[in-house]
């Protein structure tokens, strides 16, 4: 027997790509044709944006909240969140929910450790590269940055008029890119792909920097974990 992974999804693209890892690299992990047990709820993207926007912590949490107990009440023994930016309400949701989580960038965070970087340009909303869910980087020792205002704004356009809706422009790719090539050069040596759509956009072998692909790096944590522990 496996762990069964509960996923508190926010946006589908993002979620998507979370739940088919785990699916097609379980194999790898479990033998032909196998993962772990997967059970995945979300509200509607409206109904956290609702809430985001207003800054409302408090309200994202309780979304997340409703969501895992659904989640706990089917069987799931851990919880994960394939979107970056309301982990900025995780710690109000671990308060009251009835099993343990993962943390998206704490996972990444880990993963840059691994592999020796000092310095992580973040990207995803602005709510996110703005927020504090990423200073786990610098409580584990490394630096991180974000691109300037201009840049941020545009990378959070992209975001919510394309990527969530499964638009994959190759200007889009381009302007990222360029992004990633500034953070290069102001210092950074590796950039955390922070909006979990991001990854289907970023292209690692066209990047100016190594990527850190924080949808698939959660989701083979979560496979691990599963695996592992239980």
């Amino acid at each position: 027997m496996t762990g069964h992974i509960g996923i508190v999804a926010c946006s589908a693209e993002g979620a998507a790509l979370c739940y088919r890892t785990i699916c097609m690299e379980g194999a790898a992990v479990m033998g032909t044709h196998s993962h772990p047990e997967i059970t995945m709820h979300t509200y509607p993207l409206h109904e956290y944006m609702k809430q985001v926007e207003h800054n409302d912590w408090e309200g994202v949490g309780a979304l997340m909240i409703s969501s895992v107990k659904k989640l706990a009440q089917v069987g799931a023994d851990f919880a994960i969140c394939p979107d970056n930016t309301i982990h900025q309400a995780l710690d109000i949701v671990i308060r009251d929910s009835p099993i343990p989580w993962m943390h998206i960038a704490e996972e990444v965070a880990k993963e840059a450790q691994r592999k020796s970087f000092t310095c992580l340009g973040i990207l995803g909303t602005k709510y996110l590269m703005e927020g504090p869910v990423y200073k786990v980087v610098e409580n584990m020792g490394m630096q991180y940055m974000i691109p300037e205002k201009k840049e941020r704004t545009e990378i959070n356009n992209v975001i919510f008029k394309e990527l969530v809706y499964g638009v994959f422009r190759s200007e889009s790719r381009h302007y990222f890119n360029n992004v990633i090539k500034t953070l290069k050069e102001k210092g950074c040596d590796a950039v955390v792909l922070g909006c979990t759509e991001i990854p289907l956009l970023v292209i690692p072998e066209e990047s100016p920097l190594p990527v850190l692909d924080s949808t698939r790096l959660l989701a083979r944590a979560a496979l691990k974990k599963a695996v592992q522990e239980y």
